[in-house]
């Protein structure tokens, strides 16, 4: 059967008007009432029936409309009882007659409010027009480009081409689509025409670009910022970027090089229009990921101390399957290093001709030669990073082979060794960037009293673990096994610098006794335990000293711990075995790629900073660190594979989307779409989601599409990005396989917003605050040290400390109260308020209705004679909203400019084809 036709014109938008929709209307008593909405075939009104009144009062003239509001915007909407049972992109808005009325309605679905939105607004804008504009934009810059493109294959002017040639052609303009997939929308439009043969006409050819390659949710996109035309003008694109993507410094020549750069068609180029064909080209490009391109490099303070620092690590490295009975071999070391691992492990045993071996001891684990290992180390150790590279040395040697790893490693690795004895008279380790192109070794050091040749060290032995513990189910008994004693010789023992590989004993004995260079080694079960009974005392022990985790020997299958268990307690060096897949893996690769990829993340503050308390298990907001609202909207998925190892449905795929936030266990959570069925290439999800983030510095979000089966959910794709990295607007997500290679082709479509984010991040990215104020406010409490002299100092700051939350609150509450007055959503930026108000400030014969005087300290609005009371009470709103915005600096360059004087006035006398644009720049 013919497919649903998809909407890629203004056009039609207004026939599916015209045709109608069912659509609930709600009242103010919280009524819902089921009427059928059309448009008058003349264009001049929006009727609606069955109803009560006469059929001449059952309607609304187009001319008296106002604006169209997208979703639950207006005071009805918010006050309705049934309202969270209401989609948000399912509801829109019509607002009309000089006092401002309000026709509240819900659509079926988000794309039928779209059509009716956009059909309006174009209705709106042309007026009495609209008929010569849609007769006019039948001929159109795309068709134009398409109809070229069609020319370009029919070499011979014969006015049709094969259909091999037809499909081919339309492949190239959109690689993603299915050869399948196209064969068939020709073959049903063939049928619908009773026509005989495979021969494809131009007529043909364009209709079926339109249909395949029009992604509608882009086309409506497209015309929210296109004041109603078929492209986006340069001054179109300016606001688009800086109003929804948040792109700072945005001027003309800027959107020009956007518009050369994706713009398919000459006459585009030319004419500095961007078609839907080039905004689809933009949006689906790198420069529309959602991933911040800023944290590409290295973006982060990396002088501070190593152990401030997240370090990337591989566990086993040299193991590419299980570890018990799995091969070792040198690729392990290459794959970890190309993807930015920072510490690798050897586990060096003796081996034939006085050559030492690398493997799992006490295992079915096969051997490899630590010269070869260390050749390949190297020759990849500073590949992906120039920061230092860490060695885990887990010696099991005799003296005799215990010298010849020395002579391998100093004559291969040379001055790369960093030997250097650390300096008595610090308190921190050196930095990253001290100690770069360095390579440490982290191993047993002989006590400085020894003064043989050798001495006696206890021995680290996981393996030694995981064969006693094999089959064992006492946890506590697991716990503690005895440690052997080895001989060391001192020549291995000097190659150890700041990284000498320590037993832990307590918290309160460390902190007292260790020295900054000790390292200890935590067991995932041990570790585990330290998190959940002394997580603050884990935290504090983490800032000075290094401490690494490895996984329980009893993951005989070499599957991965949970790294973000280990990470709120500040555990820099959590071992992962990268050769296996997975969620865990997931984060962690996700995880590092925020400073460049170059296996090094720098801590939260108040995980460094001395006089800072944090503990790991907070279920709640974390003292100094303001909360963030993330807002994600999952528009839209392009091209999903099959699942692989599919087959029992064909080549159907049922996509769904999970988002997951991973955190501290106050950010943990999670939220799904609905299913939609049979649609692998093009779904439409359309669903809103909303999270809490308490410590947005240690968040993830991870986006996961799956196949929903009955026999069992199939993995399709994922996405895993620091929170830290996510640019806010409309954005791409590119989605990985289950080992990490990007699908081809294969995205989601979103949009991000953050809002109640104050200081620190990219502030010209984030929303301004919407948090509701509270009945009881939660004001910031001092902690009593009992030292008299600093309790008495401090105790003074708390009502400034008050003063200044109430400040903030009311500041944020005047804001939530000016949006919805804009008719906006908690989302919605400063930018975005001021141009959806600014059309009112127009009257009936363009007289300013109201004026932004910018001469003031803080821009202020001024009404000019009788005006409606629904805009007094924008100024009033805005009157107090302005002067704490000023002193927040949310007035910033870039959104009013820097010049004195009137310029409201300017906007108002239209000299511009878009007053509203003019008056932002």
């Amino acid at each position: 059967m013919p497919t649903e036709k998809k909407i890629s014109s203004a056009s039609d938008c207004i026939n599916s008007m015209v045709e109608g929709s069912e659509l609930k209307k709600l009242r103010s008593n919280s009524r819902i009432y089921h009427r059928y909405f059309l448009l008058d075939a003349d264009m001049q009104s929006l009727r609606w029936e069955p109803s009560k009144k006469d059929s001449e009062k059952a309607k609304i003239d187009i001319k008296s409309i106002k604006e169209v509001r997208t979703g639950k915007n207006t005071d009805i909407f918010r006050s309705n009882g049934i309202s969270d049972q209401i989609s948000e992109d399912c509801a829109f808005s019509v607002i009309y007659g000089e006092n401002y009325e309000s026709l509240d309605l819900v659509a079926n679905s988000a794309d039928v409010a779209n059509i009716w939105v956009t059909g309006l607004r174009y209705l709106i804008s042309y007026g009495k027009h609209t008929l010569d504009m849609l007769e006019s934009s039948q001929d159109n810059m795309r068709t134009s480009w398409v109809s070229q493109k069609f020319s370009e294959i029919d070499v011979d002017n014969l006015g049709h081409v094969s259909l091999c040639s037809a499909v081919q052609c339309i492949r190239n303009l959109n690689p993603g689509l299915k050869t399948s997939k196209i064969e068939l929308k020709f073959k049903e439009l063939h049928k619908s025409k009773d026509k005989a043969g495979t021969e494809v006409t131009q007529e043909e050819f364009v209709e079926v670009f339109h249909e395949l390659c029009t992604r509608p949710e882009i086309y409506f996109l497209l015309v929210q910022f296109s004041s109603n035309k078929e492209f986006l003008d340069t001054k179109d694109l300016m606001m688009f970027l800086e109003a929804e993507q948040g792109v700072a410094h945005i001027n003309e020549e800027i959107s020009l090089e956007i518009i050369h750069k994706y713009e398919p068609s000459r006459e585009g180029q030319e004419k500095g229009w961007l078609s839907i064909d080039g905004f689809t080209n933009y949006l689906m490009s790198p420069d529309c990921y959602i991933f911040d391109p800023e944290h590409k490099k290295v973006c982060q303070d990396m002088k501070q101390p190593l152990s401030h620092y997240f370090i990337n690590s591989s566990h086993n490295t040299y193991l590419i399957e299980d570890q018990f009975r799995g091969p070792s071999d040198i690729t392990g070391y290459i794959r970890a290093l190309k993807m930015g691992c920072r510490s690798v492990e050897l586990d060096v045993w003796d081996g034939p001709d006085n050559e030492p071996v690398i493997y799992t001891g006490h295992t079915m684990t096969s051997q490899i030669v630590f010269r070869s290992v260390i050749d390949i180390i190297n020759k990849y150790a500073f590949f992906a990073s120039e920061y230092p590279l860490i060695l885990c040395l887990e010696n099991h040697c005799s003296i005799r082979q215990q010298k010849v790893m020395v002579q391998h490693m100093k004559k291969i690795l040379g001055d790369k060794l960093y030997t250097t004895s650390p300096n008595v008279e610090e308190s921190y380790l050196p930095s990253p960037d001290v100690l770069k192109g360095k390579i440490l070794i982290k191993a047993k050091k002989l006590s400085s009293s020894c003064s043989g040749v050798e001495g006696d060290v206890t021995d680290e032995d996981e393996g030694a673990e995981m064969s006693q513990r094999a089959g064992k189910e006492d946890v506590e008994q697991a716990n503690h096994v005895p440690a052997k004693r080895f001989q060391l010789c001192k020549e291995l023992s000097e190659l150890v610098s700041i990284c000498k590989s320590v037993q832990f004993r307590e918290f309160q004995v460390s902190f007292q006794v260790q020295k900054y260079w000790e390292v200890c080694s935590f067991n995932e079960v041990l570790a585990s335990k330290y998190a959940n009974e002394s997580p603050g005392d884990f935290v504090n022990y983490n800032k000075r000293f290094l401490a690494r985790v490895f996984p329980s020997p009893m993951r005989i299958d070499s599957s991965n711990m949970n790294p973000q268990d280990f990470w709120k307690c500040g555990c820099q060096i959590v071992a992962m075995n990268f050769q296996t897949p997975g969620l865990m893996m997931d984060l962690n690769i996700g995880w590092f790629r925020q400073n460049g990829n170059c296996g090094y993340v720098l801590r939260p503050a108040i995980m460094r900073e001395e006089v800072s308390f944090f503990s790991a298990n907070t279920k709640d907001s974390v003292p100094g660190v303001s909360p963030q609202l993330l807002h994600i909207k999952i528009i839209s998925g392009q091209n999903f594979p099959k699942p692989k190892g599919s087959g029992a449905k064909g080549d159907v795929v049922d996509p769904y989307v999970y988002v997951e936030i991973h955190g501290i266990p106050a950010d943990c959570a999670e939220q799904r779409t609905k299913t939609v069925h049979q649609n692998g290439d093009a779904p439409i999800f359309d669903e809103s989601f909303e999270f809490q983030i308490n410590l947005p510095e240690l968040a993830m979000v991870r986006f996961v599409v799956l196949d929903d089966d009955y026999i069992g959910d199939e993995f399709i794709g994922q996405y895993t990005i620091p929170f830290e990295c996510l640019q806010t607007g409309y954005r791409h997500v590119p989605l990985q396989s289950l080992t990490g290679e990007v699908l081809a082709h294969a995205s989601l479509f979103v949009h991000v917003a953050i809002t109640n984010r104050r200081g620190g991040g990219k502030p010209h990215k984030r929303g301004l605050s919407v948090r509701k104020g509270k009945k009881s406010r939660d004001y910031a409490s001092l902690r009593t040290l009992w030292i008299k002299t600093v309790d008495e100092v401090f105790k003074n700051a708390q009502p400034p400390i008050r003063d200044a939350t109430d400040l903030r609150e009311n500041m944020q509450n005047a804001v939530v109260s000016f949006k919805e007055l804009c008719g906006l959503s908690s989302v919605a930026n400063l930018m975005q308020c001021m141009l959806a108000v600014s059309p009112r400030f127009l009257g009936p014969d363009n007289t300013p209705l109201v004026v932004l005087n910018l001469s003031e300290q803080y821009p202020t609005m001024e009404l000019q004679g009788i005006v409606p009371e629904v805009l007094k009470k924008i100024v009033t709103t805005y009157d107090i909203v302005s002067p704490s915005l000023h002193f927040s600096g949310a007035w910033g360059e870039g959104v009013l400019g820097q010049e004195p004087g009137r310029a409201w006035g300017l906007l108002l006398r239209k000299q511009d084809s878009d007053p509203c644009l003019s008056w932002i720049k």
